[in-house]
């Protein structure tokens, strides 16, 4: 079995017990279904409710809002953008999922696949237009439909 360990604050490495290393061994062998599965067993055992996930930079739109409603209005050219997911190839939803976990930091399998589920989805807000065009791209090359809101 791999030593697993991870980095603590200050970089250096952090030690668990085997009991612990075990688990996340075996969960990291499991299909995506497996770990669906697993997923709702634990809700079930545990006694956790779902909880609707918020889009990325969704916690700071009312502090957003204030700061646009100081600044005077100003008919430019937009600079930020919002990447939405609405839609995907039924066969590509395995790749899709994947993807969506790579781009949206801190997202697990199970929480990507709610994801593509639950859409049309954000899947990232206020980015400069080349980084928006480049999710778009990437997103279609997995399979989805992407709109570029402005």
């Amino acid at each position: 079995m791999s030593s697993l360990a991870a980095p603590d604050a200050d970089d250096s490495q952090r030690h668990y017990p085997n009991h612990i290393k075990k688990i996340v061994d075996d969960i990291s062998k499991l299909t995506l279904l497996e770990v669906s599965e697993l997923n709702e067993l634990l809700k079930v055992t545990l006694k956790i409710q779902d909880v609707p996930m918020m889009a990325a930079g969704a916690m700071s739109a009312p502090a957003a809002a204030q700061a646009a409603s100081e600044e005077p209005e100003k008919e430019a050219e937009p600079t930020e953008f919002t990447v939405k997911l609405t839609g995907f190839d039924a066969a590509a939803k395995v790749k899709l999922i994947k993807e969506i976990k790579n781009l949206i930091p801190g997202m697990n399998l199970v929480q990507a696949k709610k994801f593509v589920e639950g859409l049309p989805q954000n899947v990232r807000e206020k980015v400069n237009k080349e980084e928006s065009e480049q999710l778009k791209k990437a997103l279609e090359a997995a399979g989805g439909t992407v709109e570029i809101e402005t």
